[in-house]
């Protein structure tokens, strides 16, 4: 009976929060944004912008009054903090770039060309910011906190890792082999828990998020598929070939599910455990007691 009480309390809970953000989303995109845009006079590329920053404005707000009603308190991870932020973004940057470099050093992937930086680059780090901020926001600021609360940090941060890793098999169910499907899961719940600690050592949306979405644009910039997405590939600076074997350039997921950069991730997985476990930052089983919410500069292990 206390299962099934807990079970109904966290698919209540995430109940309501869905309810919220897909509404709040929905109603942006299909009555707000319909009403602006001609009021406005907007163009496609002012639509699109007004589209990208709705949506996260709405999600956020959805956000605020689920953190309200559920938790009775105010949604202090989305209080922005700048040195956070800052250590997040460069942090994500430099943990990607170092098994692309690793991986570009020996032959797996092969710079071709230089176009340059273009345009349109622009418009895809907006979309890669919000994007991930919105992941950020469902899976840690959401997902995350819910089965913490009620299962504690480290089941909840694995359980919801492979819940954010199972959905990215929509990227390229129809392209993957058996192997790279379960190379790809395995990966992205490993990249997932990375930022879900750097979630818990900075307890901040906005850090978690940067670090996420500059770890996403340096893949683009690259030239190297993001995620089995190739749609960017042709906006990159550096024309890139896929030159390697399968296993090393992690097939069509791309870097992300490399042994090189799963190496990586494992050494600052275990870096951030152990720091969150001397620091006291995890809450250990269903104690009912939470793990401190105030923002908080991102360690330096996550680099």
């Amino acid at each position: 009976m206390p299962y099934l009480r807990l079970a109904r309390q966290i698919f209540l809970k995430l109940l309501l929060a869905y309810v919220l953000l897909a509404g709040a989303v929905t109603l942006y995109r299909w009555v707000l944004l319909h009403a602006l845009q001609p009021a406005l006079g907007l163009d496609d590329a002012a639509t699109s912008l007004l589209r990208r920053g709705g949506v996260l404005l709405s999600a956020l707000l959805a956000y605020v009054v689920y953190v309200r009603l559920a938790e009775k308190r105010r949604a202090i991870e989305l209080h922005l903090a700048p040195s956070g932020i800052a250590i997040g973004t460069v942090s994500g940057a430099l943990l990607v770039s170092l098994p692309l470099f690793v991986l570009f050093a020996l032959g797996a992937y092969e710079a071709v060309a230089w176009r340059g930086l273009q345009s349109g680059l622009f418009g895809v780090a907006c979309v890669i910011l919000v994007a991930a901020v919105l992941e950020e926001l469902v899976f840690r600021g959401i997902v995350f906190r819910v089965l913490e609360d009620a299962l504690g940090s480290l089941p909840a941060l694995w359980l919801q890792s492979l819940v954010f890793a199972v959905l990215h098999i929509a990227n390229i169910d129809d392209r993957a082999s058996t192997m790279e499907l379960v190379t790809t899961v395995a990966s992205v719940t490993m990249v997932g828990a990375l930022w879900t600690l750097i979630f818990i050592h900075s307890r901040n949306i906005w850090v978690a998020g940067t670090n996420h979405a500059a770890w996403n644009f340096v893949i683009v910039l690259s030239g190297a598929p993001l995620s089995g997405l190739e749609d960017w590939r042709e906006l990159a600076p550096i024309a890139t070939d896929v030159s390697g074997p399968g296993w090393l350039t992690g097939g069509v997921f791309g870097p992300e599910s490399s042994p090189v950069t799963l190496l990586v991730v494992g050494l600052s997985l275990a870096a951030l455990l152990r720091r969150a476990r001397a620091r006291q930052r995890l809450v250990l089983g269903m104690t009912g007691q939470r793990t401190p919410t105030a923002p908080a500069p991102v360690p330096a292990a996550s680099a």
